[in-house]
C-alpha cells in the first residue's frame, strides 16, 4: 500500500497545478464581477471610476487562459482517482485539498465580519451588499465543492461533477462575454486609447502655449513657435493618422485646440470633470468629446499665470 500512495513527480504538479489554477481563476472572476458591480453602482465618493481599467482586462486574461486549464487538471487528477481509488489517500491532496477548505473557510469568515462591521457602521451600501454576496457565493461554492470532494461524492458521482463543471462554466464564460458590452471590442479599446493620447498631446500643447505667454505675454502665431532646440520640444501630431493638431487664436488671451476624436468621450460630463487635468487651472478645462472634429476653447487668467519678469 505504501507503494501504491506514493506521490510521483506527476501527481504533485497536477495537484499543485489544479489548486493554483483555481486560487487564480477564483480570484480572476470575484475582479471581474467587483468590476461590473463597480459600472452598474457607482459610488460617488470615489470620484470618476474608469470600467475599462487594466484590473478588468487583467481579469478576463485570466479566466480565459487559467480557468480551462483548472478544467483540464482537475479532469486528469479525478480520473487518476476512478483508476487508482488509492490515490484518494496522496499526501499532496489531502493537504491542498485542506488548505483550500482553510482558505476558503477563512475568506468566509472574513467576509462576513465585514459584512457586519458594515451594518454597524451604518455603511451598508448597495455595492458593498452586492460584493460581499459574491465573495459569499464563490468562495462558498468552493467550499462546499472541495469538502464533498475530499468525502468522495465525486468520484462516484462523475455525472454530477460533469454538470457542476459545466454550469460553472456557463458562468465565468457568460461574465467574460458579458465584460465586452461594458469595455468593447479589443478594436474599440484601441479607439479609445488613440483618443486619449490625442487629449494627452492636446494638454502638453496647452501648457507649452501657457509657458510661451507667460515669457513674451503674446500667444503663438503657430504651433510652429512652440518648438524649442533647447527644451527638446517638439509639437506632437496624432500618432494614429499623422494629421497635425488644430490651433487658432481667437483672441489676446483666448486660442483654440482642435482634434479628430475616434469615439465619443467615456463616461458622463460629470466623471470627466472628475478627473484631474495633467495641467488644471486654464478656465474651461475639460476634455470631454463627441466622435469627429473637437475643438477645445481656453482662455488665460492673467492673475492665475502671471507674465514672467524679465529680469528673471
Amino acid at each position: 500500500m505504501e507503494n501504491k500512495t506514493r506521490v510521483t513527480p506527476k501527481d504533485f504538479f497536477l495537484w499543485a497545478g489544479a489548486m493554483a489554477t483555481l486560487y487564480a481563476s477564483a480570484i480572476a472572476f470575484l475582479a471581474l464581477i467587483f468590476n461590473y458591480i463597480g459600472h452598474l453602482f457607482p459610488d460617488p465618493l470615489q470620484g470618476y471610476y474608469d470600467p475599462y481599467s487594466n484590473s478588468m482586462r487583467f481579469a478576463i486574461a485570466t479566466l480565459i487562459v487559467v480557468f480551462p486549464l483548472y478544467l483540464f487538471l482537475t479532469r486528469i487528477v479525478n480520473r487518476d482517482i476512478r483508476r487508482a481509488p488509492e490515490k484518494k489517500e496522496l499526501w499532496v491532496r489531502r493537504w491542498l485539498v485542506f488548505i483550500t477548505l482553510f482558505v476558503a473557510g477563512a475568506a468566509l469568515a472574513v467576509d462576513l465580519i465585514m459584512l457586519i462591521n458594515g451594518f454597524l457602521g451604518g455603511e451598508l451600501t448597495t455595492r458593498f451588499l452586492l460584493k460581499s454576496l459574491a465573495v459569499l457565493i464563490v468562495v462558498g461554492a468552493g467550499f462546499l465543492y472541495y469538502f464533498y470532494d475530499f468525502r468522495g461524492r465525486w468520484e462516484g458521482n462523475e455525472g454530477q461533477s460533469k454538470i457542476i463543471a459545466g454550469i460553472v462554466s456557463v458562468v465565468i464564460t457568460a461574465s467574460v462575454v458579458g465584460s465586452f458590452f461594458v469595455i468593447g471590442s479589443p478594436m474599440t479599446q484601441r479607439l479609445y486609447r488613440a483618443d486619449e493620447q490625442r487629449v494627452g498631446d492636446l494638454q502638453t500643447v496647452q501648457w507649452q502655449i501657457v509657458n510661451y505667454w507667460q515669457s513674451k505675454e503674446k500667444l503663438p502665431p503657430t504651433l510652429a513657435e512652440l518648438e524649442d532646440s533647447i527644451s527638446g520640444f517638439v509639437v506632437p501630431t496624432d500618432k494614429e493618422t499623422g494629421a497635425v493638431y488644430e490651433y487658432h487664436v481667437t483672441g489676446a488671451l483666448v486660442f483654440e485646440l482642435c482634434a479628430t476624436f475616434s469615439r465619443d468621450s467615456r463616461g458622463t460630463s460629470k466623471d470627466f470633470m472628475a478627473v484631474p487635468s495633467v495641467y488644471p487651472g486654464i478656465e474651461g478645462e475639460n476634455w470631454q468629446h463627441k466622435q469627429g472634429r473637437q475643438c477645445f476653447e481656453r482662455t488665460i487668467d492673467p492673475d492665475r499665470y502671471p507674465p514672467i519678469p524679465k529680469g528673471r
